[in-house]
């Protein structure tokens, strides 16, 4: 299927695209804000894979399915669209020149290679056991016996030590709820522009800044400290930053430091606390799945020597329960883009200027790629199914040049934080038959409310 064109053909080849009806002022807010999954999903389904919409007073063109997830990856696709934006709202803010999500091109390419070794799965190897034991005293501290959990909270703190620990060198937890404020207001105010710009005069919100700011000052004085004596091997993330800066400050100047020491909690509080919440939600709903993961989590840590082989080959099925949580409650529901020219998608004529959803999670929810695409089936994932290698069908970690750079990463720190969580807690949904409710912002996740129950101590 051809899906771009550098010039556009005559007027009269080119296809005239929907226009998705809405509200008086505020659009298509309400239904993209109650599930925007479902509504991308609907959208597809009723006016094919470009149509525009309204959200805010704002106009927006959408692409959307396997044809928007495959362009991504063309160089009409990467030529075609931009970031920087979506993301200039949230620069100015930090006060800072760019930050990795507001860039493409060699610029992108710049700060993608000084952070890809410290978002990268090789910057795990050697430290399973630390993230385990990291993950236990989260537990053992946030998780008390016979009890009710507040789950997305008790990961949130979880995911702060592990990540605040392997990618920065230290664990943060007293600026969570700061990190999380500030995360909240901005991606709501400046980056979906779904709230109005009064909310930053938020005292409130000042203050989290304020005190997301102070950690970042703290972060440098502390990497600052030990530049040049940290061995080759045990460098991480912050290493890496502060050395680009010392070496090549036209690239990474003074003023992108706090945001780019602080990118991790951003980028990573909430995305992986939403998912790490979902998955345990998931496999509690089904006790099938839950017998499946027990029995393989006991038989991993009764063997022990966690970096022994391929992780992964070791824990199948909780391995499958990973990726079908990532597929029915994705975080990269859609990316956000503008046109960068005058460009032809399935006919349609994107005109340069215009914003784009690129709505890549829609075929997650197509039977033609996932057979009864609302069950919950890790074996979907099997190599004898294989249902998530069809062309552009699953895009849990974006697409493109922008696909997540700490997918490779969270493919094992995923895995191995649950696999701590179900290998030492009897867990149980609370109350047992709870469904689960979603929130949308900042990142789509199970709401604030959903608790389980540890109902004792496996091991």
């Amino acid at each position: 299927m051809n899906t771009a064109a550098h010039q556009a053909p005559p007027q009269h080849a080119l296809v005239r695209t929907p226009t998705v009806p809405g509200w008086p002022l505020i659009g298509c807010l309400p239904a993209l804000a109650k599930d925007p999954a479902q509504f991308f999903v609907d959208c597809y389904r009723k006016y094919g894979p470009v149509f525009r919409m309204n959200v805010l007073g704002r106009p927006y063109v959408a692409i959307a399915g396997i044809e928007a997830a495959n362009f991504l990856g063309t160089r009409a696709g990467k030529d075609s669209l931009r970031s920087k934006e979506f993301w200039e709202g949230l620069v100015k803010e930090y006060g800072a020149t760019r930050v990795l999500t507001g860039e493409d091109g060699e610029s992108h390419k710049e700060l993608r290679d000084i952070m890809r070794h410290g978002y990268s799965k090789d910057a795990l190897k050697g430290r399973y056991e630390q993230l385990v034991q990291l993950t236990r005293r989260a537990i053992e501290r946030d998780w008390p016996l016979q009890r009710s959990v507040p789950v997305v909270e008790a990961m949130q703190y979880m995911v702060t030590e592990q990540l605040g620990t392997i990618v920065t060198g230290s664990a943060p937890l007293e600026y969570i709820q700061d990190i999380r404020t500030m995360i909240l207001y901005i991606l709501n105010v400046l980056v979906t522009r779904q709230r109005p710009m009064i909310l930053l005069k938020d005292p409130r919100y000042k203050k989290a800044k304020a005190r997301v700011f102070e950690l970042g000052e703290k972060m440098i004085r502390d990497v600052a400290a030990r530049a040049g004596k940290i061995p080759e091997d045990q460098r991480i993330l912050v290493d890496d930053i502060y050395e680009a800066h010392l070496k090549t400050p036209q690239i990474m100047p003074a003023s992108d430091l706090i945001v780019s020491l602080t990118g991790p909690y951003v980028a990573g509080l909430d995305t992986v606390a939403n998912t790490t919440a979902a998955i345990l939600y998931t496999v509690l709903k089904h006790p099938e799945v839950k017998a499946r993961v027990l029995q393989e989590v006991d038989t991993l840590f009764a063997e022990g020597n966690l970096e022994n082989g391929d992780l992964l080959k070791r824990i199948p099925a909780l391995q499958g329960a990973v990726m079908e949580t990532m597929r029915l409650y994705p975080i990269a529901v859609a990316q956000m883009r503008t046109a960068t020219r005058d460009f032809v998608f399935e006919g349609h004529l994107i005109r340069k200027g215009e914003m784009v959803y690129i709505a890549t999670s829609v075929p997650h929810f197509m039977a033609e790629y996932f057979p009864d695409p609302k069950r919950f089936d890790i074996d979907r994932y099997s190599k004898a199914r294989a249902e998530h290698m069809q062309s552009g069908a699953y895009s849990p970690f974006g697409r493109g040049p922008h696909t997540c750079l700490g997918k490779s990463a969270a493919e094992i720190l995923l895995p191995l934080t649950m696999a701590c969580l179900f290998h030492r807690l009897d867990l149980e949904l609370d109350p047992p038959g709870y469904v689960l409710k979603t929130k949308t912002a900042p990142t789509p996740g199970p709401a604030m409310d959903f608790k389980v129950r540890v109902k004792g101590y496996r091991h």
